[in-house]
């Protein structure tokens, strides 16, 4: 059986071709920045919330996520700044926001996670029935792209759930973890190049798993040792991340104006040549 999410009709692609897409392709850098992004929001998360006061590091955490994503909704057109300062918002206020469900109202992590798969399962029903398309290359109009910042929100906040449902409630730990998500990432692949999945189910399916891979990466490398992880520090893992993710950012504005062969395709999209 194929597992689908396919666009609906001509409509659905109709728009792709006559407005640039406000989001980026698939392609290999991009799963790399994605991780790196997720990884970069969960120490920066742990960071904020031991270096100043709870309450105030939420609320800078909210207020740095509103302003990356109203800026990000203002662009016409795909730019690499804006977007992944966006992500990256999402991915610091995401996990603070999960960090709260689960500490100050006591929901434990499988019942978070259900919530959220729920809640991500809504959006991608509503968006399809109103656009016909789900597919990232159609992501060409303010409220298709709304519908995709609330797909990537979820995810991110599922993926937080995993994560620590993982590392904390099955008592994997930290490194487990990292190797457990790091063979799933492998099964969207697989299925997408066997065709067993269609393209558009097998990148969001990607998108939710690189959370987890990227948080347990992050966590791992900057918990205390008695807690499971290497001891680099929060702090120092935010640099480094940090650092990674302007390099990332300042290649992908330089490929910006290379074209693509004509032919390609990628994961998330109609057609079958690449797969990241």
């Amino acid at each position: 059986m194929r597992v689908s999410l396919e666009p609906l009709g001509d409509h659905a692609t109709m728009t792709s071709h006559s407005r640039p897409t406000r989001v980026p392709d698939p392609s290999p850098i991009f799963w790399v920045a994605k991780a790196v992004s997720t990884a970069l929001g969960e120490a920066v998360s742990d960071f904020s919330i031991r270096a100043l006061d709870p309450v105030v590091a939420v609320l800078l955490g909210f207020a740095f996520f509103v302003l990356a994503l109203a800026w990000q909704l203002t662009r016409r057109r795909y730019l690499p700044g804006a977007y992944w300062l966006a992500v990256a918002a999402v991915g610091v206020f995401g996990t603070m926001a999960a960090d709260v469900v689960h500490v100050v109202i006591g929901l434990p992590y499988a019942a978070s996670a259900a919530l959220y798969a729920l809640a991500l399962a809504s959006v991608f029903v509503l968006w399809r029935r109103r656009e016909g398309t789900l597919s990232v290359h159609d992501v060409t109009t303010t409220r298709r792209e709304l519908f995709y910042w609330a797909a990537v929100v979820g995810t991110f906040a599922l993926g937080t759930a995993v994560g620590d449902l993982t590392a904390v409630t099955f008592g994997l730990g930290y490194l487990a973890s990292v190797a457990v998500f790091a063979v799933l990432i492998a099964v969207p692949i697989i299925a997408w190049r066997m065709a067993w999945w269609t393209g558009v189910f097998a990148f969001w399916f990607a998108y939710v798993l690189t959370r987890p891979l990227g948080a347990s990466v992050a966590d791992w490398l900057g918990k205390p040792v008695d807690e499971g992880g290497v001891g680099v520090g929060t702090g120092w893992v935010s640099l480094a991340l940090t650092a990674v993710m302007v390099v990332l950012v300042v290649v992908m504005r330089a490929r910006r104006g290379s074209p693509a062969p004509a032919a390609a395709a990628s994961l998330g999209g109609h057609s079958r040549q690449t797969l990241i």
